[in-house]
Formats: C-alpha cells, structure tokens, sequence
C-alpha cells in the first residue's frame, strides 16, 4: 500500500461583507478622491504580490509554494507524523529520501524518570572493555560469524552483509535499529559493529582473560555466564513473519485483551506449554511430564506444529488466546526462547524453568516476585509441586503471576525496548578507540529503502511498527554500574529465592512419601 506522503494545507480567507453605502464627495475633492483611489488600489495589487511571492507565515500557517514537495503548519512535534515515502515509479529503485525525516531530536517534554532496573546490565555487559576500550583489530575478531555490519555516520546508517540469517532476523533487527534512529534522530554517535543472528553465544570468557587479550565485541540475542556476548532486543519486537507474530506493541494489545477474558481463579488450575519440542532435549525431557493414564503432573502440554499451523491460516497461534491457564511454562529451546516474554505477559504464574542462557531483560526479574522456579533435572516433580503449591494459595500464586505480567507490559512496552537499544549503542560507541568508516561493500539504509519494495506480512509488519516521528522526550536516564557489593547481594537474594523454593518442594515429597 503506497501512501501520497505530501501534507497539504488549505487555507481559509474570511472576507467580511460592508453593507455600507459609499460617501458622496462633492465636486470640488473628485480629482483627489481619484487619485487616492488609485493609489490605494496599486498599493493593495503590490502587497498581494510581495505576500504570495515570499510565502510569509500568518498565524503559523505557511502559504503554499508550488516549488516545495511538503508544506507543515507550524505545530508542535509530536503532532507531525512521517510516513514511508515510496517512489510511485515503476521499474525505479526506491532511494532514501533526502531532508524528510528530522535529523535532529528536539524533546518538547522535560520528563527526567529513571530506567527500569534491567538497563544496569548494559554497564556489565559492556565492562570486558571498560578499562581498553574497543580497538579496530579487537572488532575485527568478531567478524567470524556475524552476519552483518552496521556502521552509523552523521545519523545515516550503513550495512555490510556477510551471510544470510535464518528466516528474517536480520531483515527485522535491521528494520528495528532504524525505528530507533526515527525515535532519536541525530542522537547516537556514530558507531560500527558486527552482529550474529544465531542463537548461542560464541565468544568464551576462558579464552579472553588478562589485560592484553580483550574479547572481541560482538552483538547476539543471548549470551550465558560464561560467555562475552552483548545481549540486544532480538526481531521479534517488529514481529516474526514466518510465524505471523505481529510487532510487540501489536501483541501487547492482544494480551491484555486476553488476560480480561478470564479471571486468574477461573482459569484452567494446571501447567501450561505449546511449543516445539525438536529443538532440544530438555524439551522432549518435558513432555514426559503430560498426563498420562499412570500419572498427572498437573501439565498440560501441546506440540506445535508450525507447518499444520500456517496451513490453517494460525488461527490456533493467537497469542491472546492462550490466557486461560493458571500457570505458564517457560522453558529454553536450542538456547534462549523468543516465548519469553508472550509467556510472562499472561498473568498467569510463569514456571521457569532453570535456564542456561539470558537474554537482555530476564535479569531484572526475581524468582518468587515474578516467576516461580523449576528444577531442570526433575522438572515433573518440580512442577507439580509447584501447581500444588499455586492452588493452595491462590492469592500468592496470583500475585506472582500479575507482578511478572506488569514487569513484561510495562517495564517493557516499546519506548523502553528502544531506551534500551539508545544506552547500550550509545556506551558501545563511547568505548570505540577508532572512527568508524563506511565499508566500499555497505550500502544505506532507511525506513523506505527496506519496506517500500516488499509486500505481504513483511510489509504489514513494517508499517505497524514503524515510528512515525521523534520522542517528545528524551531517553529514560540509566543509573549508574553496580558496585561489587550490590551485585553480590543481588545475586544472592535470586539465589536464595530459589533454594526456599527446593526446600518447599523437597519437604512436600519428603511428607508424600511418608503418606503425610
């Protein structure tokens, strides 16, 4: 769908009508009243001309100018949307357009509010180079297995393509890197970084120690603890198109609605998990625990088949409608799992599987305050322990469930998934010890450049998530690194969190088995 992307305005010249009858002049005044006459009808001819020819601006309006592609009233920012700009052309190549979009970012509100706790993890993520900064020879260490460089320079962005990702990652991380720079135009530095579309971290933290052997920075979708990736929003935020999951802000909608379709008490008191169980063997390991005949482990659980799925149109894969269970599992895949965060935002109480990987925001969430933890390597048991638990006290497992739902709609609808984009390039690019340079290989990128030529679910999705103009605000402020103490103590209250949860669950089976 093109779109006439010029704003016209109309103009509205109120004439008012004089009944008055003209003054009679006698005889004696006629020549002057004639030559008055004249002189105040040249008068008016020449100032409407000197007023059309010039376009001066009355009461913010602009005057129409037949030479300028776009007239705006003068209003404030935020009432000014930019949408693509296609080319109607047939058989042209569609190029970005010049002195459309804002190259600046002018906020028209003063709102200083601090960053959900997660964006602390920039600063840990980023340490490896806190004390060597970036060198040029340390970023091209990473070029093994990325599929892309970015470049950003004077607000513009460049890239250079190395392999192809799975499916459409880097179509999407792409397309959200550019509504970043939509958000705050002209506000990042300029930078240059390599980025992996796959899934597990590939730079150990045992192969880089000392001061001398700095690690090659690399961005990716997860990392673990024993790995230096840096974490980033991965390209489901702008929607997945091979499995028509709509644009986050799209899918948030559905959510909520969902949640309001069914009380937490009303819902369904078991466990529930759809999802693919091929991926990995902890995954096929869970499915052991569906009811069966001999046993019930308060599970309920579902294969997904995506093929079946996109022949009958997804009509069973709306993520609004799966709200109806009390509790929702979580559980990695061939490494972290995009169903996080749809999971977490259910209200029901998420049962976590113990994981191996993070992605950018999991770290901010507390076991016991917003999921509940589950053993890996007795996940039945661990699980019905934790369903028993729930149904005897339903105002606890609620609560749990409704925290962890708040975090995921709130701490991370949009604006925060780009606050968080703008601080962790913004202290990347601080740490660079080189200017980067735009490759012979890299071509620009911009909103039109990557959507105009598509169709399909691909545009769909573009166009729902595209941002149409500036923040009316600047970015969230992020608060400082942790101190060692903080972060040991942090780390301690998780941990502590999930041993109180084992000793519940060991006791509960230790008084089963006794006949308790």
């Amino acid at each position: 769908m093109e779109k006439d992307n010029e704003t016209y305005l109309k103009l509205f010249w109120n004439r008012t009508s004089n009944n008055r009858k003209p003054s009679l002049f006698s005889s004696k005044s006629a020549k002057a009243t004639a030559l008055t006459t004249t002189f105040l009808i040249c008068f008016i001819a020449t100032f409407s001309a000197f007023i059309l020819c010039n376009t001066p601006k009355f009461a913010g309006v602009s005057i129409p100018n037949k030479n300028l592609s776009t007239i705006h009233a003068a209003q404030p920012q935020e009432n000014i949307e930019f949408p693509l700009r296609c080319t109607k052309l047939e058989n042209v190549t569609q190029t970005c357009p010049r002195d459309y979009y804002p190259t600046s970012h002018n906020p028209t509100k003063n709102h200083n509010h601090t960053c959900p706790s997660y964006f602390r993890w920039i600063h840990e993520d980023l340490s490896p180079w806190r004390e060597t900064g970036i060198t040029r020879e340390m970023l091209e260490g990473a070029r093994r297995t990325a599929h892309f460089r970015l470049v950003i320079v004077d607000g513009k962005v460049y890239v250079e393509k190395y392999q192809k990702s799975i499916q459409t990652r880097d179509v999407f991380t792409l397309w959200g890197i550019l509504q970043l720079l939509r958000v705050y135009p002209g506000k990042l530095p300029d930078l240059e970084l390599l980025f992996d579309c796959n899934d597990r971290p590939v730079i150990p933290k045992e192969r880089f120690q000392g001061p001398n052997n700095a690690p090659p920075p690399l961005f990716r979708y997860c990392s673990d603890q024993w790995s230096f990736d840096i974490v980033f929003p991965d390209w489901s935020f702008w929607g997945w198109a091979e499995i028509n999951i709509k644009p986050w802000r799209e899918v948030l909608k559905d959510i909520k609605e969902g949640n309001k379709k069914t009380k937490w008490k009303d819902r369904v008191p078991y466990a529930y998990w759809k999802g693919n169980p091929n991926v990995a063997s902890t995954r096929k390991n869970l499915l052991r625990c569906n009811v069966t005949e001999k046993n019930d482990w308060n599970t309920r659980l579902y294969i997904q088949d995506w093929g079946k799925e996109s022949n009958e149109g997804y009509k069973k894969s709306n993520l609004g409608d799966q709200c109806t269970h009390r509790y929702k599992i979580y559980i990695e895949g061939w490494a972290w799992s995009v169903s996080e965060k749809y999971i977490m935002a259910c209200n029901s109480m998420s049962l976590y599987v113990t994981p191996k990987y993070h992605d950018f925001f999991i770290r901010g969430m507390v076991p016991l305050q917003h999921y509940w933890p589950i053993r890996d390597n007795s996940k039945c048991t661990s699980l019905k322990f934790a369903v028993e638990w729930g149904n005897n006290h339903t105002d606890k497992a609620q609560a749990i469930g409704e925290a962890g739902s708040k975090f995921i709609q709130e701490e991370m609808d949009m604006n925060y998934i780009y606050d968080y984009m703008f601080h962790l390039l913004n202290g990347y690019a601080r740490l660079l010890k080189f200017k980067p340079t735009i490759p012979s290989g890299a071509v620009e990128l911009c909103s039109e450049s990557m959507a105009c030529g598509l169709n399909g679910t691909q545009r769909r999705f573009m166009e729902e998530s595209m941002v149409k103009s500036p923040s009316d605000s600047n970015p969230c402020i992020i608060s400082p690194p942790f101190d060692p103490v903080t972060l040991h103590d942090l780390l301690e209250e998780k941990a502590n969190s999930t041993r109180q949860v084992e000793t519940w669950e060991d006791q509960y089976w230790k008084n089963k088995n006794k006949g308790e």
